[in-house]
């Protein structure tokens, strides 16, 4: 019989081929890639860049809500007219502005571009806040007409002076709501009411719930009803 050599029996010591000792470096690689890819994705996919929480660009006009809807009182829907029959809420025109400020404070250096707008008809470019994915279907009359305040998506307007997001409006924010929507509910003529609290939220929440007449869970967190 032929002996064996040195070659054959050291190649039988060796369950894999060669070749694959080139996986070694590839999996190092790809274990500290991971662990750099995963906290760097959770920081910046959960952090408010992303969701826009605390989101509060600088205006074209210095309006203060906290004067405005605080001090002075004037409910959200002198301004944002819509809200009740519409998706959108409406941004106020230059002429809602001069409805008073023909009279008060026309002067003030603060106005000048309100002025300007009202004597070109060129309208205020305002930024956008409170921006929903295209892809999301939102509506405020919806909300508005069952119950739902201003408050609980937009916090306490009446405080500030510059208006910032104070919600992530994300999905999982949006189901927490739909999933128990009495936590949320109002009488509706406490709708544009910020500090107004109940003595008893769930259970006036349910009964609310029952006289709006909305609807079951299922529904409420089906895919349609915010992606159609």
């Amino acid at each position: 019989m032929a002996e064996k050599t040195n070659t054959d029996a050291g190649a039988k010591r060796f369950a894999f081929p060669r070749w694959a000792n080139y996986f070694l470096p590839l999996a190092v690689l790809a274990v500290l890639g991971g662990a750099l890819y995963a906290p760097t994705f959770v920081y910046f996919g959960f952090s408010p860049k992303t969701t826009w929480a605390n989101y509060a660009p600088q205006q074209p006009v210095p309006y203060s809500h906290a004067l405005h809807a605080g001090q002075l009182g004037i409910d959200c829907r002198y301004c944002h007219s819509t809200v009740e029959k519409a998706a959108y809420a409406a941004i106020p025109p230059t002429q809602t502005c001069m409805n008073c400020h023909t009279n008060i404070k026309y002067e003030s250096p603060k106005l000048a571009v309100v002025r300007a707008s009202y004597q070109t008809g060129e309208p205020v470019k305002w930024k956008k806040i409170h921006a929903l994915a295209d892809y999301a279907y939102f509506n405020h009359s919806a909300h508005v007409n069952k119950g739902v305040g201003c408050y609980s998506c937009h916090g306490r307007i009446d405080q500030m002076e510059v208006v910032q997001q104070v919600k992530p409006l994300s999905m999982g924010w949006c189901l927490e709501c739909h999933r128990n929507p009495e936590l949320n509910l109002r009488p509706l003529d406490k709708i544009t009411v910020m500090d107004w609290k109940s003595d008893d939220q769930q259970k006036q929440g349910l009964e609310l719930k029952k006289q709006y007449g909305i609807r079951d869970v299922a529904y409420m967190t089906s895919c349609y009803t915010c992606h159609r």
